[in-house]
Order: C-alpha cells, then sequence, then structure tokens
C-alpha cells in the first residue's frame, strides 16, 4: 500500500523528491505535475489538463519487448 512504501522510505531513510512534501503525490515532468488538491485522485495532477479519457503520455503504450528493441538499438547506436 501507499503507507507502507511511506513507512519503508521513512525508517530506511530512502531519498524521494521534495515535491512530495508540498502536496504532489505522482511526479513527471514539469508541466504535467501540480499538487493536487484535498479530496482529489492521487493522480489528479498529472495530465491535469487533458481531458480524463487523454490522461497518459503514451510511454506506457509499447510492449516489454518493443521497449527492449528501441533500448538496444540506441545502445549500439551509441559504441558507433
Amino acid at each position: 500500500s501507499k503507507d507502507q512504501v511511506w513507512d519503508y522510505i521513512r525508517s530506511n531513510n530512502v531519498p524521494y523528491s521534495a515535491l512530495y512534501d508540498q502536496g504532489y503525490t505522482s511526479v513527471g515532468c514539469a508541466p504535467c505535475t501540480r499538487p493536487i488538491q484535498p479530496g482529489e485522485d492521487d493522480r489528479a495532477g498529472r495530465w491535469w489538463w487533458e481531458p480524463a479519457e487523454d490522461k497518459e503520455c503514451g510511454l506506457h503504450h509499447q510492449s516489454p519487448s518493443e521497449h527492449f528493441q528501441e533500448e538496444l538499438a540506441w545502445v549500439k547506436a551509441q559504441r558507433t
């Protein structure tokens, strides 16, 4: 659960973004993220200007194998 994650972070002194202490509950890129208001869903601060059906950046639409192939191609390109 979210509480278990935060208990672990605090108990083990795991570094985390100071934005969480400022009311952010889901942190993404700067223009896509804002702190939430009381009663809002944890992810309400992400893509806040988009209609509900469009609230996704597209990053999660690839299959793991497609993502791996892209990363592999990038690594190979860096070697040349």
